[in-house]
């Protein structure tokens, strides 16, 4: 018999359970994952007793969706969701059922379930319950949906969406019937809250394989939920500095970035502004402009999938800046950088250069190694900077606003600007950066413009 290693504290919940004469299981991506050889981040289980008969078992529980029979019990300071087996009444808005109605039997609890890896469930006295084939599609590596496709998507639209995570996740493949439903169906994803949303193809970018992005298109779900991406996918760069199409060499990108959020997500947004800005031109075409168009794109995608405003802010910062760039080594100088740096900061600056080498990955070869070589210089300048520990912002100024007011700089407005005025001067010539010569030029200025 399969044996799962599951919390000490799991164990005793499905024991105490059992004791009192119901059966209860761990159930879902905990099963999955464990199958995988994974350790899973939540462990959940499933039970024939009532949420009253659980809360009447456990001394520290919460009511966190006891209306569809999801009671929290505390054990050892840990949270596990213990939820009653359940039968899902009728779905009228490809989001949620109407109503619930609690069940004993594990077998209709499991076939309200998604996908066919995701609808087992285990127990040390049971091992593993798999009524649907989950255990094969797993060493198959399949996603299939449990039971009837296109029922599993109708009930929930964003199935759609958690069928190509998965895919992204696992690196496994889409079963045929259920890859059919989804191109049917993906037309339902606009009934989904832009959060729920957000959440998907955030876990799908920041992936092992963000080039699922490309089977999304493929199934007509972008078209829903990112139409912008149909667009760059449609949009040719007949351009000797490249060798795809916007939307592909948009997910080339992405396979070169590291899986952090803010990085695919520029990564998947810093040629937006492209299909806006191209101009075909006699050899080549040309796409003047398009960070400033791509930034304006980047804000409406990220607000419309409810972002929080620092993502916001760093997605569209990087966007802008994404194609900010010397145009030969010998060009490259220490004072640019240090200008640089000083607008958008050294962690974003930081966060730029891994752009700017996922672009240039992505791109043909033509001047590659120039474009490899300007980009190490940067780096380099770059790294000369921090080690020397330049002011780079107001802050890092060797006086303050209360220095120049004590030197006669009328409050408010006046003190902002000598401030800013000093900045610029300290960027040009970081030596300048002592009180008593930023004084001097503060009295000196004052003096020329009396």
């Amino acid at each position: 018999m399969m044996k799962i290693k599951m919390p000490v504290q799991a164990q005793k919940i499905i024991k105490r359970l059992e004791e009192a004469g119901h059966e209860a299981y761990i159930v879902g991506g905990c099963v999955r994952d464990s199958i995988l050889g994974k350790h899973p981040a939540d462990w959940d289980i499933t039970t024939s007793a009532s949420p009253v008969e659980i809360k009447e078992l456990f001394s520290y529980t919460i009511d966190t969706g006891i209306e569809h029979g999801t009671v929290t019990v505390m054990a050892d300071h840990q949270p596990f969701e213990v939820t009653t087996y359940r039968v899902d009444g009728k779905y009228e808005d490809h989001r949620r059922p109407k109503e619930v109605h609690f069940t004993k039997s594990l077998e209709e609890d499991l076939l309200r379930r998604d996908f066919t890896i995701n609808a087992m469930a285990y127990s040390d006295t049971k091992g593993l319950v798999d009524l649907y084939g989950g255990r094969a599609d797993l060493e198959e590596g399949i996603i299939r949906c449990v039971g009837n496709a296109s029922e599993r998507f109708d009930e929930d639209a964003l199935r759609i969406l958690r069928a190509l995570r998965f895919q992204a996740q696992l690196g496994f493949q889409i079963e045929e019937e259920t890859k059919a439903a989804i191109r049917r169906q993906a037309r339902f994803l606009k009934d989904i809250s832009a959060e729920r949303i957000r959440v998907e193809l955030d876990k799908l970018l920041v992936s092992d394989h963000p080039e699922v992005l490309a089977d999304a298109y493929k199934l007509g779900v972008t078209e829903v939920i990112l139409p912008e991406f149909d667009t760059m996918m449609e949009t040719p760069q007949n351009n000797p500095h490249h060798k795809y199409n916007v939307g592909m060499h948009t997910i080339e990108a992405l396979k070169h970035i590291e899986p952090d959020s803010i990085l695919r997500w520029t990564m998947l947004l810093h040629d937006a502004g492209k299909p806006e800005a191209r101009v075909e031109g006699k050899d080549k075409d040309h796409f003047k402009m398009h960070p400033v168009i791509g930034e304006k794109i980047a804000e409406k995608i990220i607000r419309r999938l409810k972002f929080d405003n620092q993502t916001l802010k760093q997605v569209k910062t990087l966007v802008l800046w994404h194609d900010r760039r010397f145009a030969s080594p010998e060009e490259a100088s220490l004072k640019t950088v240090r200008r640089w740096v000083s607008q958008i900061g050294p962690e974003m600056f930081e966060k730029l250069m891994k752009i700017q080498a996922a672009d240039i990955a992505a791109q043909s070869e033509y001047h590659r190694e120039e474009k490899e070589e300007v980009l190490a210089r940067t780096k380099e300048l770059f790294r000369q900077v921090l080690e020397a520990q330049d002011c780079l912002s107001v802050r890092d100024l060797a006086v303050g606003g209360t220095d120049l007011i004590e030197a006669g700089v009328p409050q408010g407005r006046e003190v902002g600007q000598m401030l800013s005025w000093l900045l610029d001067q300290v960027l040009e010539t970081p030596e300048l950066n002592k009180k008593e010569i930023l004084m001097r030029l503060v009295k000196e200025k004052r003096e020329r413009e009396q």
